[in-house]
């Protein structure tokens, strides 16, 4: 019960009501289960900036990227392969792993040689001569390295013991090799080399040519109708020094042509 006082406010009669207990509330929530997973999976927007961030990219270009909704294939160089995004991502990040790369065997020829190419032959010549003794050469080492002294090379009489065409005796030594050629073919010189003679020679090779082209090694050109050269002069590969012909000990029109090493006769086509 409460009376009003004179200035209208109601003052309580009897004692005041106890207050109400406080009841704490000790059950715990119920969580969502999902919660936890979605908390550790990462957008396809974060993967591709945390992945352009730790490859040097930088994570302003990594958002660039990733804001461009354009799928991003980066191949790092890793042991393992990196894990990609869920298949409906709008952006993905894969890499490929590299594969092992092994050194095979590989020999290396430092012999002086074989440094050279066939766009230098005269190279090759040279250091084929200067690397050993001209008359120590092989047949394998020496093959190629001299040009053929006739555009078109036709083998009429080889290299060697043969019946004589002059007088039909057997056991004739021939000193070189007979190419078939009209009268007048040009004749070039096998290599580069100095001119040491030119004129007849007494012995069946009419006009001849003979050229040395250093450490032993001259190369000849007999039965020529004429020459071009003069004795010392410098003449290249291929360059023309007389014309074919049939003089001296000839039966017809031909080039004879020799390798002399040191002074002696070897079969030119060892050379060729």
């Amino acid at each position: 019960m409460t009376t009003q006082t004179v200035r209208g406010r109601r003052r309580a009669t009897g004692p005041a009501p106890e207050p109400r207990p406080v009841v704490a509330i000790t059950a715990d929530r119920p969580r969502d289960a999902h919660r936890d997973e979605r908390r550790g999976r990462r957008s396809p927007f974060r993967q591709v900036t945390d992945f352009a961030a730790a490859s040097g990219v930088g994570q302003k270009a990594g958002i660039a990227l990733a804001a461009t909704g354009l799928v991003l294939t980066v191949t790092v160089p890793a042991t393992g392969p990196v894990m990609a995004t869920d298949a409906g991502s709008a952006g993905s990040v894969s890499a490929a792993v590299q594969p092992d790369v092994t050194a095979g065997e590989a020999k290396i020829d430092f012999n002086r040689t074989a440094v050279t190419t066939q766009g230098d032959p005269d190279g090759k010549l040279k250091q084929l001569l200067s690397a050993q003794s001209v008359g120590s050469i092989t047949r394998a080492a020496s093959a190629g390295s001299l040009g053929a002294p006739l555009a078109q090379l036709k083998t009429a009489s080889p290299f060697g013991y043969r019946v004589s065409p002059i007088t039909g005796g057997s056991g004739e030594f021939h000193r070189g090799q007979d190419y078939s050629a009209q009268c007048g073919t040009p004749v070039v010189a096998a290599a580069s080399g100095t001119v040491t003679f030119t004129g007849w020679h007494p012995y069946g090779g009419g006009n001849r040519v003979v050229i040395d082209h250093g450490n032993g090694l001259e190369t000849t050109y007999n039965h020529l109708s004429s020459d071009t050269v003069s004795v010392g002069q410098q003449v290249s590969r291929g360059e023309v020094v007389a014309m074919s012909g049939t003089t001296g000990a000839s039966t017809g029109c031909h080039l004879h042509f020799e390798v002399m090493v040191n002074g002696e006769v070897v079969d030119p086509t060892g050379w060729l």
